[in-house]
């Protein structure tokens, strides 16, 4: 069959560490795949006992989130950030890398005048997929050396015609923390929906916010709902990737036009899935125990990354180390990784051509991995100095 040639989808970036897994497959007890941040730690078992016992799998859940979902997501909302939050600017999404990638395509429904997105620089791919998926310009934000968005370099002719400006902190994957409410102000000075993506918020570590006692987390929606859209994930909070459930909350009309839409589209979090997350989101003790796991995982790797010569920095959110490689080369760094450690990490460039010099590593490994990792790195020396903290 002939056919037209369009949009053709580029390789997926982490298919293409195929050769590093062999590699560092190589090793005794096998390769540990620091790439992706799909969680290694369990899920509570009040969770899993939730998802297996709710009897919601015989009915249609709705798109928007059923009335438990919406609730327990709002009550969460208000304990850890603050905000008091009506249920009816809130929805339910199937994770959250879907709303990231299909939002630009529901945005260009809303305001069809509009055809750009304006995105970090360095950060996840998705932001700007999404905006060619939906065949609008994906613009990057030059980011600061604290991997801080600039939003002074940002043209006003491409701010005129801005759908959103993707803001994420903590950032995936430098662990940058932005100054949430500085870009709240710039989006509304600028007519512009301000998507803060922030599933990584309670995995702060630097700048706590007044009142939170179990540990620093942020969102947007303190400073307003009006023009603001979070996004928030059990993903990461809850080590519940395999369910793909979150949420999108936020700007009331913006909010409200997006849960028409995507009644129609069918995007439904199934109903044994959500009555998991109610027990997930009323639950925070499992995730202050999973932060200081993150922490502890952060230091030792840095440290373990000093025996081979490299310059660490923790980060100030998230559970990623972000170091740089000596050579300024990225995927040179990357296999050394594989071919001294047995680590399959993620170059820089998957992030942004600016990330090109820098490599990524999950922190999601259990500590038995780590142990791995630690038994095949060069002896420590006496004069080696702890990596630097926050």
């Amino acid at each position: 069959m002939t056919r037209a040639v369009g949009f053709e989808p580029p390789p997926y970036p982490y298919d293409r560490l195929d050769e590093m897994r062999a590699v560092a497959a190589r090793f005794d007890g096998g390769a540990v795949d620091l790439s992706i941040g799909t969680p290694g730690d369990p899920p509570p078992g009040e969770v899993v006992e939730a998802l297996a016992s709710s009897g919601a799998e015989r009915g249609y859940p709705p798109s928007v989130g059923n009335a438990e979902f919406r609730v327990a997501a709002s009550r969460w909302v208000e304990r850890r950030f603050g905000v008091s939050l009506p249920t009816s600017q809130l929805g339910a999404c199937i994770g959250t890398k879907e709303l990231v990638a299909s939002l630009p395509h529901a945005l260009r429904l809303r305001s069809p005048h509009l055809d750009t997105v304006l995105y970090p620089a360095i950060s996840y791919p998705s932001y700007a997929m999404g905006a060619t998926l939906a065949g609008a310009r994906a613009v990057p934000v030059a980011v600061d050396d604290q991997w801080r968005l600039d939003l002074s370099s940002v043209d006003p002719v491409d701010a005129d015609r801005a759908l959103c400006l993707w803001v994420n902190t903590p950032g995936n994957p430098t662990g940058g923390l932005d100054d949430l409410g500085a870009a709240v102000a710039w989006a509304r000075a600028n007519d512009v929906l301000l998507a803060s993506d922030e599933c990584y918020a309670e995995f702060t570590w630097d700048a706590p916010f007044p009142g939170l006692t179990d540990g620093p987390a942020r969102t947007a929606m303190q400073h307003g709902t009006d023009g603001v859209l979070a996004v928030h994930s059990l993903s990461k909070r809850s080590n519940l990737a395999g369910l793909r459930v979150g949420f999108y909350a936020g700007d009331a009309e913006l909010v409200h036009y997006l849960q028409e839409l995507r009644k129609h589209s069918g995007m439904m979090v199934p109903g044994p899935v959500q009555a998991a997350a109610v027990v997930a989101f009323d639950d925070d003790r499992h995730v202050d125990a999973q932060r200081a796991i993150y922490r502890r995982r952060l230091v030792r790797m840095a440290a373990i990354l000093e025996r081979l010569g490299l310059t660490v920095e923790l980060p100030g959110g998230a559970f990623y180390l972000w170091v740089r490689s000596t050579d300024g080369d990225g995927w040179s760094l990357t296999s050394r990784l594989a071919d001294e450690l047995g680590i399959v990490a993620s170059p820089g460039e998957f992030y942004g051509p600016a990330g090109a010099a820098y490599v990524r590593l999950a922190m999601v490994c259990s500590d038995a991995q780590l142990d791995l990792v630690e038994s095949r790195a060069p002896s420590p020396t006496p004069a080696e100095s702890l990596p630097s903290r926050p």
